[in-house]
C-alpha cells in the first residue's frame, strides 16, 4: 500500500495522509487535474467517487457523489482556495444535499494536498484535513474517514501504472 503515514491530531484538529509514489509531481497533479483520473481513486473501492464538475480554479467548485454498496449515495462539493501546479491544491470540502446545496449541519474541512519530489525521483502526496471543531472531526472519523481515505489512496499506484 502506497500511504506511509497516518496522523490524527486532536490538538491541531488535523488528520493527515502522507502517500508515497514511483511517478514524477506532474504525473501525480494530473490524478488531482483531471476529473476522470480523480475519481477513480477519491473515493474507496466500496465507496467510488463520481465527479459531476471539476473547475479547478480559485474560486471553482466541484461536485462529486460516492455510491455505496447498498445504492446511498453521500454527495459532496469543492470550493477551490489554491491552485499551484503542480505542488499545491486547496479547498474547502463539505457534503450537499440531492439539489447540490451545501449541508450546514455537516462539518466543512479545509483540506490541503502537497506534493513534493524525493530524494530517490518519486513523489510525496501530503493530504491534510483541518477541522473547524473538534465534533466534526470525530463525526468524521466515526463515519470512516481515516480507513476510507487511506482505501482511497490504495488505488493511486494502479492508475499511474496505465498511460496517463
Amino acid at each position: 500500500m502506497t500511504v506511509r503515514d497516518v496522523i490524527k491530531d486532536v490538538e491541531s484538529l488535523t488528520m493527515t495522509f502522507t502517500a508515497e509514489f514511483d511517478a514524477t509531481v506532474e504525473r501525480v497533479w494530473q490524478l488531482l487535474a483531471d476529473a476522470r483520473q480523480l475519481e477513480r481513486w477519491w473515493g474507496p473501492p466500496e465507496w467510488p467517487a463520481t465527479f459531476t464538475r471539476h473547475d479547478m480554479v480559485v474560486g471553482g467548485e466541484s461536485h462529486y457523489y460516492m455510491s455505496g454498496p447498498d445504492g446511498v449515495l453521500m454527495r459532496g462539493w469543492w470550493r477551490i482556495t489554491v491552485v499551484d501546479e503542480p505542488r499545491r491544491l486547496a479547498f474547502d470540502d463539505g457534503f450537499i444535499d440531492d439539489d447540490g446545496n451545501p449541508d450546514v449541519a455537516a462539518p466543512v474541512i479545509d483540506t490541503e494536498l502537497t506534493i513534493k519530489p524525493t530524494a530517490g525521483g518519486g513523489t510525496l502526496l501530503t493530504v491534510r484535513s483541518r477541522f473547524s471543531s473538534l465534533e466534526g472531526l470525530e463525526e468524521l472519523a466515526a463515519m470512516g474517514m481515516e480507513e476510507g481515505m487511506t482505501s482511497a489512496m490504495g488505488q493511486i499506484d494502479a492508475i499511474l501504472a496505465e498511460d496517463p
